[in-house]
């Protein structure tokens, strides 16, 4: 019997698994993998896009979704992360969850008898990477050799996105305050799975000439007790229509959602012509029915002709 793949981080997939993901996402018309299975959707934190996506992912595989909230459930509290990943796994092909500390997913998928995927942690985005990748692709045709421009917190997506950019062949640029970069031992681990990191503090040199022009809140949830002294130390780090125009003529700008206009970004930017944050929030969903498919059939070269 192979191997149970998980996916915690982008890159727990290879270069060649990320780009056949990418592939089967153009795929209207995905295999029937999960026809009479069930995929467990474990959520801790809250959730729009997350839920929705993976949810209809799942419908679009012939399968049955079913998400379950914190209090029903209740890792740690009712039950050890560990048994609920053994509980699930007896009624479900793929268990997704979305947590606020890494360690449970690492703890799930150490006795998981099923592929544990990461809806979202402190530490990592994943679909949300990939997601974003096939947006990048939508718009620019192709990924080696381009740049993405990221201009805010080095938090979980920052981190994702920098290895799924590394891992596709681009370049991947962070502007951001003091303190609030990625620290020496992270980028030595984003280098180390070769991302093509360049840590900036100047957000127009970030952007001059990217393709992309990423940004996130600036207070992720859990961080609202910090909401004050954020704001005041992101000063200078809001993606308006004049940074915009210091990136690539053709530049798109992207956002995780969801935004707070006048904070991260200008409202003029997040809803004008350039501005690509709702086909990114659409491949949400594109992203992970891909990833549950290449899971429940991994071998490559099964991508038909995109339609």
């Amino acid at each position: 019997m192979s191997a149970i793949r998980h996916v915690l981080d982008v890159d727990d997939l290879s270069a060649v698994e990320l780009a056949e993901v990418l592939s089967r996402a153009q795929v209207a018309d995905p295999d029937r993998v999960l026809e009479g299975r069930g995929v467990a959707l474990y959520f801790q934190k809250p959730s729009a896009r997350t839920r929705h996506s993976t949810e209809m992912a799942v419908v679009q595989l012939a399968g049955h979704p079913v998400s379950v909230a914190d209090h029903e459930a209740g890792i740690d509290t009712r039950e050890s992360a560990e048994d609920v990943a053994r509980v699930l796994g007896c009624y479900h092909a793929i268990i997704g969850a979305r947590v606020f500390d890494h360690a449970i997913l690492e703890r799930m998928a150490a006795v998981s008898t099923v592929p544990v995927v990461n809806l979202l942690s402190d530490r990592a985005h994943p679909l949300q990477a990939i997601g974003d990748l096939l947006t990048v692709q939508q718009v620019c045709g192709t990924l080696p050799g381009r740049t993405v421009a990221y201009v805010g917190d080095a938090n979980n997506v920052a981190s994702s996105l920098a290895l799924a950019a590394g891992s596709a062949g681009m370049a991947f640029r962070i502007a951001a305050p003091a303190g609030y970069g990625f620290d020496d031992d992270h980028l030595a681990r984003l280098h180390a799975a070769g991302a093509d990191v360049t840590s900036l503090d100047d957000p127009i040199a970030a952007v001059r000439g990217a393709d992309a022009v990423y940004t996130d809140v600036w207070t992720s949830m859990g961080q609202e007790a910090e909401a004050a002294q954020r704001l005041r130390d992101f000063a200078g780090f809001t993606v308006t229509p004049e940074l915009m125009d210091a990136a690539a003529p053709h530049a798109v700008f992207l956002h995780c959602l969801p935004a707070r206009r006048g904070e991260e970004v200008a409202a003029a930017v997040i809803d004008g012509p350039r501005s690509r944050v709702w086909q990114q929030a659409a491949n949400r969903m594109h992203a992970a029915r891909a990833l549950f498919w290449w899971l429940m059939d991994p071998i490559p070269g099964l991508v038909r002709a995109t339609e």
